[in-house]
């Protein structure tokens, strides 16, 4: 599969991964998800900030290329795991995400990680225990990522209802095209949510 096939457009640089994390509250203790972590440009600067991360990449291709440069790096804390992030067990314990997903599969990386799904144009709790992540910074496109924000000024989803159940979330940085390769037609944000 072709990245402009999995509708992702990667950082360009670790540096600009570092400023981003930079916005976020992640610390030396905690357990981070990196979900589409492509050759590893978010992985890389978060293996610098973070206990241990997750990077999640389907495609076998890059995948590969994922490892090579975790090796290249000796990055110890990074586990690398090849599958679907839809398909992969959440982590039993605290942890948090940092990741630039496929816009493709944005919501849907949301539904699993808030325990939901959509039945019938309705978007309900699934049953069971879920481990929900402690906080949650994704880069989005700027539409969807002011749809989960409740504000006066534009339209709230139904999804953006119930992550501020939970969640205290605003838009922390806008991104440049030119940060990304290939650089992306809409615009992007970095988007947080944090535990109330």
């Amino acid at each position: 599969m072709r990245n402009h096939e999995l509708s992702q457009n990667f950082l360009k640089s670790p540096r600009i991964a570092l400023f981003l994390i930079g916005h976020s509250n992640i610390k030396k203790r905690d357990l981070v998800l990196d979900i589409g972590a492509g050759s590893g440009v978010i992985t890389m600067a978060l293996a610098k900030r973070a206990k241990e991360v997750w990077a999640i990449e389907p495609d076998p291709k890059t995948a590969e290329k994922l490892r090579e440069n975790v090796a290249k790096y000796h990055l110890d804390n990074v586990k690398i795991i090849e599958k679907d992030f839809r398909e992969i067990d959440l982590p039993d314990e605290p942890y948090k995400v940092f990741a630039n997903p496929p816009f493709h599969i944005a919501s849907e990386i949301l539904y699993k990680l808030l325990n939901v799904e959509n039945k019938d144009g309705q978007i309900v709790a699934k049953p069971g225990h879920h481990n929900a992540p402690e906080s949650i910074y994704l880069l989005l496109q700027k539409q969807l990522a002011l749809k989960l924000i409740i504000t006066d000024r534009h339209y709230t989803s139904q999804l953006g209802h119930i992550i501020t159940s939970k969640y205290s979330c605003k838009i922390k940085y806008p991104l440049k095209p030119t940060d990304f390769t290939p650089p992306p037609a809409v615009p992007v944000v970095l988007y947080e949510a944090k535990t109330l």
